[in-house]
């Protein structure tokens, strides 16, 4: 039986992550370390400079193991197989985020930061995304058939498996897209809006981002955009 190590960045209370443990079930012995709060866009960042601490937690899916940590996605990788788990895990699964990790973001993204970390110890990584919406109906579809998938896959040195779901409804999917390069498009165009400024020259501003939609076929991006599953392979980001 698999030991599987699930974390997010969404923070532990999170739909995703619960769908996702619900799924590994079927594939091994589940342990759910994941932080106690919301940790998007911290990338593969760890806490070095202070005490961390995990506690047991009360989780909506029955038959796992799960622990919040007062850290990054990536602290919580290090800690459940460093200090949690009784054995290292046969794969790390990241997610399910809300929100897509792909083209430039996937930098940016703690999801993808996870995994990495996942990697860089040693185990096989898969990093799980859905559009930032309601309808998940691909999401479910697919799920359990690509995890299942994935785990057979060979575990390369410095790279992680990236996995993105449209947010379409079930009927307008049209499939699977393997091996998706990650695309060099600006995902999100941001600027920042000057909330409040003050007599010295300084000021008080707040990012927005304006996506871009761009066709760009062969790419994560693309696949997303043409209703399509995107998954590919993303090497070590850090």
């Amino acid at each position: 039986m698999r030991n599987i190590l699930i974390t997010n960045d969404d923070g532990i209370e999170a739909d995703g992550i619960a769908r996702l443990a619900e799924c590994a079930k079927a594939f091994g012995e589940v342990w759910v370390v994941a932080p106690k709060d919301q940790n998007s866009a911290l990338s593969h960042s760890i806490t070095l400079h202070r005490p961390l601490t995990f506690r047991p937690h009360s989780f909506p899916v029955q038959g796992v193991h799960a622990f919040s940590v007062d850290g990054t996605p990536a602290d919580c990788v290090r800690v459940g197989s460093l200090s949690i788990m009784p054995k290292k895990p046969d794969a790390v699964f990241s997610g399910i985020n809300y929100g897509y990790n792909i083209a430039t973001d996937i930098q940016y993204s703690a999801t993808a930061g996870a995994a990495f970390e996942g990697v860089f110890q040693g185990y096989p990584a898969i990093a799980f995304s859905e559009n930032a919406g309601k309808c998940h109906e691909v999401t479910d579809r697919y799920l359990r058939e690509i995890m299942e998938e994935l785990l057979e896959e060979p575990f390369v040195p410095g790279e992680i498996l990236n996995v993105n779901f449209p947010g379409c409804a079930l009927s307008e999917c049209r499939g699977i897209e393997r091996d998706v390069a990650v695309s060099g498009i600006i995902y999100y165009e941001d600027h920042y809006e000057v909330l409040k400024s003050f007599p010295d020259g300084g000021a008080e501003v707040m990012v927005e981002g304006v996506h871009t939609p761009r066709t760009e076929e062969g790419t994560d991006y693309g696949a997303i955009l043409s209703n399509h599953v995107a998954i590919g392979r993303v090497r070590n980001i850090g």
